[in-house]
């Protein structure tokens, strides 16, 4: 584990199970649908049990950038904040819509008065988004959103394996993020 204090807030970096945190929320890389499907939303989707699907089929799907909040039904968190990450197309709007996702999840967390968050690496999976570019891109939409008027205290980064967790350290000792 790696972590980093901003403001009265600390970012923390861990390998394992996005749905196994103990945060009150986690994020949901979610397709626009909202619907279960591969990778974290899938297992999202089938640690939570049915009841979040029903939930997310009322909510009329999520735009790419944008983030939504339904209970955490049979997960240990709360809630769940769904965003849809960019596939990645090398184009200039991949890295803005990225970091909306972060901010937009950090934004719908403190409007509900969640204090603690858990992401996964968004977009780095089936959305091919190249590791160390969506982890700097990650840090630093975290550390800029951190160090403005927050209620979150625990930011905590969810990573599925050593490369991603070495890839978003690398980011987070940089000062540029």
């Amino acid at each position: 584990m790696k972590e980093l204090s901003i403001g009265e807030s600390i970012l923390q970096l861990v390998v394992g199970d996005i749905t196994a945190q103990d945060t009150e929320a986690v994020v949901n890389a979610a397709n626009s649908r909202l619907a279960p499907g591969g990778g974290v939303a899938g297992a999202i989707h089938r640690a939570a049990g049915p009841g979040l699907w029903e939930e997310c089929k009322g909510l009329g799907g999520c735009e790419t950038g944008e983030a939504k909040i339904t209970k955490g039904y049979g997960l240990p968190n709360a809630y769940v904040i769904h965003t849809v990450g960019p596939v990645y197309s090398g184009s200039d709007k991949d890295p803005v819509l990225l970091r909306s996702c972060y901010c937009s999840s950090l934004k719908v967390a403190d409007e509900n008065g969640v204090k603690s968050v858990s992401f996964p690496a968004l977009s780095t999976g089936i959305f091919g988004y190249p590791v160390s570019e969506a982890a700097r891109i990650a840090i630093r939409a975290i550390r800029d959103y951190l160090s403005g008027d927050t209620g979150i205290r625990l930011v905590r980064m969810v990573l599925y394996d050593q490369a991603s967790f070495d890839a978003h350290a690398d980011a987070l000792e940089d000062p540029e993020g």
